[in-house]
């Protein structure tokens, strides 16, 4: 268990450093590369697009590979990919290189959400689900950070530093990380220990998408198998607004992370050192909230939960572009980072309750949907950053996306 915990942590740590990595980068990034800050979003939405577009064939095939393998090649193509970040010389070069570095992050990063339901007992499941959201969230306080802070001397050590860290870690899985039970299809008859556990699923029909088509059928036959993995998923009644939400959630999430660097450097006149301090400040609530998220899960009702965290996104949203300074600005967003870091587990295990044998595939799809929020948020909230003035079309945006998730999550009856 402690494996898995230090593990599951160290990888989403990472790849959520990475995930951020450029955001605090967009001014100097900018600055060096000459291109236009409202274009700096599209440097996020490069990773997000390459991360959809692979995590679509992957989610499906991972139900059938085995999961262990799938998450350590995939954590050592990104370390390779996230290197070669660093060579960048121009605004284009930088664009394909980040969305080869999402097409790598997807093939491992989703098997940690689903490796956790297939080995701990469903009772802690959320409670355990709190590692790698810790660092996931924490990557905010310290990742980002340290971005910053290398980037003040060479925009190139980043990229580096967290793809060698990211390389070690690979050394680290292929030692250490526990294996998993065998859960493939038994004696040639398709059917897997998982789906022979959980019967009440026979009525949404589900069933594996079976690898073997890979070396049987057309091209035309798997995209069809592929899309009917999804299919099934989908014929749970909960699973589309469970996931429209989720991602109406994320591009209101993604568009304030993306673009707080660049309010400090304009609205505040920092610079990247301290740019980094300030994140790192704002990190601390998320930090709080990611340790105390287990136990707040385990005394509070979880449906409250939720609902109390979007009030108080609803809130500070509702004042964050009016902050006369940087210290009010730093404590509205550490208070919107705690939330996050509490409340994030339950999202993933609301998406993880649709089923009980596609958790590949729903792993995957949270992280599609993050991403596709991601890039969504990118694309508009450049726009939203250079025509409205200070951080006022951002907390516009956030502030719609909130109250827009919040309904759908409530007419879904997933607040009760």
């Amino acid at each position: 268990m402690k494996k898995l915990l230090t593990l599951s942590f160290l990888v989403m740590f990472l790849i959520g450093t990475d995930t951020f990595l450029v955001s605090p980068l967009l001014p100097a990034l900018s600055a060096q590369m000459s291109f236009p800050i409202a274009q700096g979003g599209w440097l996020v939405s490069a990773y997000a697009i390459g991360y959809c577009v692979a995590a679509i064939i992957i989610g499906p095939l991972s139900d059938e590979l085995n999961r262990r393998n799938v998450l350590i090649t995939g954590v050592f193509l990104f370390s390779i990919a996230t290197m070669a970040c660093a060579a960048a010389t121009s605004f284009s070069m930088l664009l394909i290189l980040r969305f080869i570095t999402g097409i790598c992050a997807a093939i491992g990063s989703p098997q940690i959400w689903a490796i956790i339901p297939q080995l701990v007992h469903k009772d802690k499941i959320a409670a355990v689900m709190s590692a790698p959201t810790a660092g996931l969230t924490i990557a905010t306080m310290l990742g980002v950070p340290i971005g910053s802070f290398l980037s003040a001397r060479d925009i190139h050590s980043p990229f580096l530093a967290v793809g060698g860290a990211s390389f070690i870690v690979t050394l680290a899985l292929a030692l250490l990380f526990p294996h998993l039970p065998n859960t493939r299809s038994i004696a040639g008859h398709g059917t897997t220990t998982l789906q022979r556990s959980y019967p009440e699923n026979n009525h949404l029909g589900m069933r594996h998408f079976n690898v073997s088509h890979l070396r049987k059928h057309s091209l035309p036959s798997i995209i069809s198998s592929l899309v009917g993995s999804y299919h099934r998923l989908f014929m749970n009644p909960q699973a589309r607004p469970y996931f429209l939400a989720y991602f109406i959630f994320q591009i209101g999430n993604f568009a304030v992370m993306t673009f707080i660097a660049t309010w400090f450097a304009q609205a505040f006149d920092l610079n990247q050192t301290q740019i980094g301090l300030a994140v790192l400040i704002i990190g601390v609530g998320n930090c709080i909230g990611a340790f105390a998220g287990p136990l707040l899960t385990s005394r509070l009702a979880h449906g409250k939960l939720l609902l109390s965290g979007f009030c108080i996104y609803l809130a500070v949203y509702a004042c964050l572009a009016s902050a006369p300074s940087i210290v009010v600005a730093c404590i509205l967003l550490s208070i919107s980072y705690m939330v996050s870091g509490a409340i994030f587990p339950l999202f993933i295990e609301r998406l993880q309750s649709l089923t009980t044998n596609q958790r590949g595939t729903v792993s995957t799809l949270s992280n599609i949907t993050m991403y596709a929020g991601s890039t969504v948020a990118g694309f508009v909230g450049g726009p939203a950053m250079a025509h409205l003035p200070g951080f006022w079309g951002i907390s516009i945006l956030a502030f719609l996306c909130m109250l827009m998730s919040l309904l759908l999550w409530y007419r879904s009856k997933a607040l009760t």
